[in-house]
């Protein structure tokens, strides 16, 4: 203890040995090691039964206790390296098939004997081993084994050779001993990975390598994209089956690395683009179960599956153009719908059998739809019209899921549509012919699509087209109304029903007036009067183009039919009942129809076969103005009530089309304008670019704005004063509150 007092010093204590020495006999230990070295000599000719496992532990354990340990592991050594190089030219000698067979029953004798000589020296192996930094008895046995027999010079190269000889001969079709190539590929395994990689993989990969790429070259000279795809799969399985079979699991990656490398990668666009057979083919005839395999071994190698998204994401939009942009497609409505629906549902099909569904692959169908489907600008009206088709007849007798998988598909296109407001301006004009002439098949129908188009689209979208079908029923109401109050007075004269059309819900229709027959008109102005009587604050204009009427007609041979007719085909036939003959001038004054509606008119009722209640002089299929009409006394038909449709246009002719492109422009413009302040309002101060990238981006659910127009809009609220340019920058704008 330090310090400065004198303190007691503190004793250590100490323990020794004894003085006097223990005398071993000087040849004891050799005498040991004689007993030992016989003792692994009979273990390693199969005569251990009659040896004393208790009595070789108590010597070997001696020898250590009286430090001979190193003595007994270098006798160790010797003596198995001895017994080690017998048994590698027993296993040398053998011939052909014998030497995997030799070496595996040599290498199970090893290991026997080694477990037993692991038990006798377990002392030596618990104290004297770690102690001096040698290697454990059975590590021990291994590397003895690994450099006295696997890498002697020649066994080392033959085994490789007998090796990759049965797998060639497997792959090539014959049966191997797989037990006895799991047995010895179990023992370079067990020799380490070190081993087992370089002395059996890397070699077995560099063979195969060589194998499968001689071997791809062979089969794509001669194969279709096809069969290759099915040799490949084939080849890939039997790989990692052979991996399950013998081979160690980790090299289950780089094998299939190395198929993949030589039969896919090497060949993938040869394979997709190849003649007749390659994907396009596939996409063509539907071939899912090829597309299913060129998917699942393309998915296994880089860039494999963006190779087949980009062939046919070019493809469906090569063809969608060719679709959309086919003049014979494009006379027929609904064939030019019907037609994309299908193409829809062939690719849907293959993406849901094929491609596992991948969401990259739909969202590649879907940007090549919204691609082609908006390169016709007739889309929106097309659209339209087919569900006018299917909402007039095309749903008759389909069940309720059907209608609305059809209608969930035109929600489809729907959303594919850039110029969705030009789609709704259509729609609207359909709706309101449904509605009036009583045509339409399913208001549950009508109402789901609306409900559909108001999720998608939002309440302002739709508020209007539900507005219609408020005024269809509040005009139910009204009739119900007027004729509680004058039904007495009216007696047997003509039957009236009005629909009573908000302004702003319905398209608007240029107010056309044409003289109706005198006892109509008397009817028109009762009701008009009882309409402003019981509502303050109104007006009413007659839409005589919309409506439709039921006329007894008694022909020449005293036939009687019910006609049902347009509005402007009852006042056109009324004039009958005064005159034999008619010219088209005369009809013309006295009725005052536009011009193309009368011809429209005229066509129905004259040149229509089964249905021509007039008669036309001269015969021809168009009305000329020089024309003159009679009634076809000789009319006769199968029915009691004929219906005699107009000859519509079904698509809209270059005028009309004019037309609604121009009014679409116009409601266009204050949206433009709303989005501009909504922003300006926010953002206080922002550029040109910016302005025209938010609006755009704002107003895209509804349709694609047009940089040109949301710069002459921006001009249009400077001057109204709602915006300004900055002093210094002049492309900046500025907010005035």
């Amino acid at each position: 203890m330090n310090g400065g007092g004198g303190g007691q010093k503190k004793r250590n204590f100490q323990i020794e040995a004894f003085k006097h020495k223990v005398v071993v006999d000087p040849k004891y230990a050799d005498k040991t090691w004689k007993i030992l070295e016989h003792a692994i000599h009979e273990i390693y000719n199969h005569n251990a039964s009659g040896l004393s496992f208790e009595e070789l532990y108590r010597n070997a354990y001696n020898m250590v206790l009286h430090k001979f340990g190193e003595k007994l592991y270098s006798g160790l050594v010797s003596t198995m390296t001895f017994h080690l190089q017998t048994m590698s030219k027993c296993i040398d000698d053998a011939h052909g098939a014998s030497f995997l067979e030799e070496l595996n029953t040599k290498w199970s004798d090893h290991n026997k004997a080694l477990q037993m000589i692991r038990d006798i020296l377990m002392y030596m192996d618990r104290t004297f081993v770690p102690s001096s930094h040698k290697t454990p008895v059975h590590e021990l046995g291994l590397n003895l084994w690994r450099d006295n027999v696997i890498h002697s010079g020649k066994i080392q190269t033959r085994l490789l050779n007998t090796l990759l000889e049965l797998i060639l001969r497997e792959r090539t079709g014959e049966v191997i001993n797989r037990g006895l190539m799991r047995n010895v590929i179990k023992m370079l395994m067990d020799l380490g990975p070190s081993v087992y990689q370089e002395d059996f993989e890397k070699p077995f990969l560099d063979v195969s390598a060589d194998f499968y790429r001689a071997e791809s070259q062979e089969f794509i000279e001669c194969s279709d994209c096809g069969d290759y795809l099915k040799k490949a799969e084939r080849r890939l399985n039997e790989e990692i089956e052979r991996v399950s079979h013998y081979l160690d699991a980790k090299s289950e990656g780089k094998i299939t690395n190395v198929v993949e490398k030589e039969m896919i990668v090497n060949h993938m666009l040869r394979l997709v683009h190849m003649e007749n057979s390659g994907l396009v083919n596939m996409l063509l005839d539907d071939k899912f179960e090829d597309l299913g395999r060129m998917y699942n071994l393309f998915l296994r190698v880089p860039n494999g599956l963006s190779t087949i998204r980009e062939v046919m994401t070019s493809h469906i939009r090569d063809t969608g153009k060719q679709l959309v942009t086919d003049p014979e497609k494009s006379k027929n409505p609904v064939e030019f719908v019907d037609a994309l629906l299908e193409k829809r549902d062939k690719y849907d099909k293959i993406i849901s059998l094929a491609f596992n569904n991948d969401k990259t692959f739909q969202n590649a169908l879907n940007s090549s739809f919204e691609y082609f489907i908006n390169l016709n600008p007739r889309s929106p009206e097309y659209i339209s019209l087919f569900v006018d088709d299917k909402l007039r007849q095309g749903l008759k007798g389909v069940k309720e899921e059907e209608i609305e998988v059809i209608l969930d598909k035109v929600m489809m296109l729907f959303r594919y549509l850039q110029e969705k407001d030009v789609f709704e301006k259509y729609y609207k004009q359909h709706l309101a012919k449904r509605l009036l002439s009583g045509k339409t098949v399913s208001d549950d129908a009508e109402r789901s699509l609306i409900v559909k188009l108001k999720t998608e689209c939002g309440y302002q979208f739709t508020s209007k087209l539900e507005g219609m079908f408020t005024d269809m029923k509040t005009s139910q109401d009204t009739m119900q109304g007027f004729y509680a109050a004058h039904g007495a007075e009216l007696g047997n004269g003509p039957t009236l029903v009005v629909q009573v059309l908000t302004t702003g819900s319905w398209p608007t229709q240029s107010s056309i007036t044409c003289n109706l027959p005198a006892e109509v008109s008397a009817l028109c102005e009762k009701f008009r009067s009882y309409y402003l009587g019981t509502h303050t604050g109104r007006r009413l204009s007659w839409q005589t183009n919309m409506g439709t009427a039921d006329l007894r007609a008694t022909f020449g041979n005293g036939q009687k039919y019910e006609l049902n007719v347009s509005t402007y085909q009852m006042c056109v036939l009324m004039l009958f009942n005064n005159s034999d003959c008619l010219s088209y001038r005369e009809i013309e004054q006295s009725t005052e129809i536009p011009s193309s509606d009368l011809k429209r008119c005229l066509q129905s009722l004259a040149c229509v076969k089964g249905k021509n209640v007039l008669r036309k002089d001269p015969m021809s299929k168009d009305i000329g103005e020089d024309d003159v009409f009679s009634v076809n006394d000789k009319f006769t038909s199968k029915l009691r009530k004929v219906k005699i449709g107009t000859v519509v246009a079904q698509k809209e002719s270059e005028p009309e089309k004019q037309e609604t492109r121009q009014r679409v422009e116009e409601d266009r413009k204050p949206q433009i304008e709303a989005a501009i302040v909504r922003i300006m309002k926010s953002r206080r101060v922002l550029d040109h670019n910016n302005i025209i990238t938010e609006v755009t981006k704002q107003l895209q659910s509804r349709f694609l704005a047009n940089p040109g127009e949301i710069k002459k809009r921006i001009e249009s609220l400077i001057e109204r004063e709602f915006l300004e340019r900055d002093n210094t920058d002049r492309r900046l704008y500025r907010y005035l509150a």
